[in-house]
């Protein structure tokens, strides 16, 4: 299927590995220029020259940073309109589950969390906004089934997910007049090398394991590229009356409807 995507600019959070990284390599394969960004740098230089090597460096822009914060990501989409002149996706991948376990949070942890999992994908879609208001474009957050229904993940980090999904629905409808649509994947267990299923698959396989055939219908993890198929569906004209969803991708896990 021609998902009309070539030639669009795309700005990718947090793609130098895993789901981003996917994401990010699905794009330039439908023909777009693509901004890489991530944390390390390390990481982000290997993820962006083994992409050039398939793809052209031409298409590839490399930003390096913490893309929650404001004037960080207030210079990166900077960048990607002056080199590309225009933004026409952006895909809100920020954040990390790692935290504390129990009822028993501190104010930090709950301000950590939320920082990392809502205000910052919150604030790269304000910023973005003013860039797509001309000619129109698509944002996809990239959420967790733990904001779907009640899971054993930090209380913290569900709750900042399941704001990004009320966030995204909401945002949906104030956008829509610029014909900006948005909407939200929410991915279950994906396994890739480097994340935290790796791991905990290290350290207690056994217990993981049955968790996967008691929890996931289809009895497997899934892979960072089911999750980047479903997001450039969404960021492609061929979705043009989807905007302000939330699509799970889980394996069946989740039993909410």
């Amino acid at each position: 299927m021609d998902l009309q995507l070539n030639g669009k600019v795309a700005l990718v959070a947090g793609s130098s590995r895993g789901i981003g990284r996917a994401i990010a390599a699905a794009l330039l394969r439908e023909g777009c220029r693509v901004c890489i960004t991530g944390r390390d740098d390390a990481s982000l230089h290997l993820a962006g020259e083994e992409m050039a090597k398939s793809f052209g460096e031409e298409y590839i822009l490399k930003l390096s940073g913490d893309l929650t914060d404001s004037k960080i990501i207030a210079g990166a989409l900077g960048s990607v309109v002056k080199v590309w002149g225009s933004l026409d996706i952006l895909i809100a991948n920020v954040g990390s589950g790692s935290g504390k376990l129990g009822w028993d949070q501190s104010d930090a942890e709950w301000e950590r969390l939320f920082n990392m999992n809502f205000f910052g994908s919150v604030r790269l879609a304000q910023t973005a906004i003013p860039h797509m208001q001309k000619r129109g474009g698509s944002i996809v957050f990239i959420s967790s089934i733990v904001g779907v229904e009640a899971t054993p993940a930090p209380l913290p980090y569900s709750a900042a997910k399941s704001a990004l999904i009320n966030y995204c629905k909401n945002l949906a409808r104030a956008v829509a007049e610029y014909k900006i649509r948005v909407n939200c994947i929410a991915p279950g267990n994906i396994f890739f090398h480097g994340g935290s299923w790796e791991r905990n698959l290290e350290n207690r396989r056994e217990s993981v394991m049955q968790y996967i055939a008691s929890e996931v219908p289809l009895n497997r993890f899934g892979t960072p590229e089911e999750v980047a198929d479903m997001t450039i569906f969404l960021a492609s004209p061929v979705s043009g009356f989807v905007t302000g969803g939330c699509f799970i991708v889980d394996g069946g896990q989740t039993r909410t409807i």
